[in-house]
């Protein structure tokens, strides 16, 4: 694989982008007060210790930010170097997950390493970015075959062991990611509007699971099965109605007893809302807008392509999985069962979703290096 060559440039001491950083935090702090608030209850039923999984979460948030701290002076163009062997490497989890993964609610996700417990595909997330962002900005000419074929193996071969899992949601933001990546790099919108017009009729009428293709009909009319297959939206809408502007207060959420299943992973959203209202649900809206803003702003500042679709790929990859996760508990999609990043119960993806804003912050970094000093390396 044909990538750009590596720059030895340090950004330790440059200052990265401050607002990106606190929005981060303020997201992981509400993520750790919502799972403790959401799974207490369900711990003390387990007869478990109620601090359980606000533990478990608090140590995939440390491991998380020392991974964001490193990344964060480890110049973004060195990861050049390392794409490839990651991407690999998350192919080998992905088939070690099909061989020995835990099965958990029907899906075959889950790896087991000792005391560990991972999530293989939320390490694809960056992989397709460092993948595209690679090969898209070495040359103008998006429809080289080499690199298409070289950048989409891996890819491809991540999507469809992720597919088997079965997880569709990872699949769809996967895909999103891409093309989003893609259409930045200056792709075809054409080539685009065909392979959705061919893809789309083919999953849907041959590649969807029985319980996926249902998830349709119970989206349009949940009421047609209250207390089967429309349940959990049922109990997710309730949520919200009961937290109105204002909220029933932290801790005091009804629907997390009892009613409303995996409170405090896939619908942590609802929890929120009906303990904080509308107000607490608009401040998460908005920080995530600060992100996908910040992450805008630091991909159009960056001065070589390799940056700024790297950042883009990132910033769209964690925002679109943020915003899906309120569209579906808000029931304006279909379910996925995609998680919220950086506030949603799963260490897999605290870590990951923190790795890549520690990736963000370093371009950012970069791009103070540059207003400093001009335009210093830029022929490197």
């Amino acid at each position: 694989m044909s990538y750009p060559n590596n720059q030895n440039i340090s950004t330790q001491n440059m200052q990265s982008d401050r607002p990106l950083l606190i929005a981060v935090i303020f997201l992981v702090v509400i993520g750790l007060m919502a799972i403790f608030s959401a799974s207490a209850p369900k711990c003390v039923e387990m007869g478990l210790n109620p601090l359980r999984f606000l533990f478990m979460q608090t140590a995939g948030v440390i491991i998380g930010f020392l991974g964001l701290k490193f990344l964060s002076n480890y110049h973004y163009k060195k990861l050049i170097g390392v794409t490839l062997p990651y991407a690999i490497f998350v192919i080998i989890m992905l088939i070690m997950v099909k061989i020995a993964g835990t099965t958990v609610n029907g899906a075959q996700r889950w790896l087991n390493i000792g005391p560990l417990s991972l999530q293989p595909s939320e390490f694809a997330k960056p992989a397709v970015a460092l993948l595209l962002a690679a090969v898209f900005s070495k040359d103008t000419v998006i429809m080289d075959n080499n690199k298409i074929v070289t950048a989409f193996i891996p890819i491809l071969i991540m999507i469809a062991l992720i597919f088997t899992q079965p997880n569709l949601s990872m699949v769809i933001l996967l895909l999103a990611t891409s093309v989003a990546i893609y259409i930045c790099a200056g792709g075809s919108f054409q080539l685009i509007f065909w392979s959705g017009v061919c893809f789309i009729p083919l999953l849907v009428f041959k590649g969807l699971k029985g319980y996926q293709s249902s998830r349709i009909t119970t989206w349009l009319h949940p009421e047609a099965d209250p207390l089967g297959a429309g349940y959990n939206i049922i109990q997710s809408l309730v949520a919200f109605a009961s937290g109105g502007l204002y909220g029933v207060g932290y801790g005091s959420s009804k629907q997390k007893l009892a009613w409303l299943p995996e409170a405090h992973t896939d619908f942590i959203y609802a929890v929120i809302g009906e303990e904080h209202g509308f107000i607490g649900c608009l401040l998460i809206i908005c920080l995530f807008w600060t992100i996908l803003q910040r992450g805008f702003v630091i991909a159009m500042k960056c001065q070589d392509m390799y940056g700024k679709l790297l950042a883009l790929g990132l910033t769209f990859s964690i925002c679109f999985q943020g915003f899906l996760n309120m569209w579906v508990a808000s029931s304006f999609v279909p379910a996925t069962g995609v998680p919220m990043p950086f506030i949603s119960y799963g260490g897999s993806s605290v870590m990951v979703s923190l790795w890549m804003v520690g990736i963000l912050l370093n371009i950012s970094k970069d791009n103070v290096r540059r207003g400093r000093f001009g335009n210093v390396g830029r022929n490197m």
